[in-house]
């Protein structure tokens, strides 16, 4: 029996399977080593009881997700997998590797992540190459969830939001600006807080100010990571994973023709092409 694993911040996406079929599917509480050591992971693990119930029958892990980004940090997930799932083999990768895996196989092409977190990388058709993208919810994400988070919040606190849009946040969320910055800069986990938006963009992404938020992201996204990997690698075919890139495909699109891009596979979530792939290889 094999695992397969897809993290985000919010959520991880487990596929158990065997014999090229689907055992079990189901989501726990997401696994980013950024936020977790490897006793709280093994206990988020002993959650599960579906988890507990296969643990010993499964012999091969592939766990990627966001935060699993240095040696470091796939050492904490390593750590506690192999204490968790002892009879299996643990594999440890970046969401990148995933993305890129769920998009392109085998192939070599550009990939890009815009769930809770976005990411941009070039991959060769073995590996995802190194580069300095990934610098993390609070220096980087441009586009994600939480990045539209963090902006309708400022926007919301600097009274800059449109005021019917501000009539129906109030009315979805019990926040003022004491709540705001105590969740963002003293609870654990700000990046679920600030991501946990996204729906009120989705709900009202018919509205100008939220296609223009939107959209302002998407070109950041493009004209900091995805132009100078252009440059260098001449690709101009982009792949996309993520709720975000999914959800608005059509601004998304917009943003890559204006920018010289042509967008290619764009898939919400990376976990059924996962699977297909290591199963295809464990036959």
């Amino acid at each position: 029996m094999i695992a397969v694993v897809y993290s985000g911040s919010r959520l991880a996406d487990w596929r158990l399977a065997e014999k090229g079929k689907i055992v079990a599917g189901f989501k726990t509480m997401g696994i980013n080593p950024h936020h977790n050591d490897a006793t709280k992971i093994e206990q988020l693990l002993h959650k599960s009881n579906t988890l507990i119930n296969y643990a010993e029958k499964i012999k091969r892990i592939y766990f990627f997700g966001a935060g699993a980004s240095s040696a470091e940090n796939e050492e904490i997930v390593s750590k506690a997998f192999n204490s968790f799932f002892r009879f299996g083999k643990v594999f440890v990768g970046h969401d990148m590797k995933a993305a890129a895996l769920a998009t392109c196989g085998d192939h070599s092409g550009l990939v890009g992540i815009i769930g809770s977190g976005s990411n941009a990388a070039y991959y060769n058709g073995k590996k995802v190459e190194q580069n300095n993208y990934g610098l993390g919810y609070i220096l980087a994400d441009e586009g994600s969830a939480n990045w539209l988070g963090r902006k309708l919040l400022q926007d919301y606190i600097t009274q800059t939001m449109p005021a019917e849009l501000v009539r129906k946040f109030d009315e979805k969320y019990p926040l003022d600006i004491k709540i705001i910055l105590d969740r963002v800069y003293r609870q654990a986990n700000p990046v679920l807080f600030l991501s946990s938006f996204s729906d009120f963009v989705f709900e009202n992404r018919e509205h100008d100010y939220m296609v223009q938020m939107i959209s302002r992201g998407f070109t950041m996204l493009f004209e900091k990571y995805f132009v100078p990997l252009r440059e260098k690698h001449k690709e101009v075919n982009v792949n996309f994973t993520g709720s975000v890139a999914f959800d608005y495909q059509d601004l998304l699109a917009e943003v890559a023709v204006a920018h010289g891009f042509k967008v290619g596979i764009v898939i919400r979530e990376p976990i059924h092409n996962l699977l297909n792939y290591y199963l295809n290889k464990n036959k």
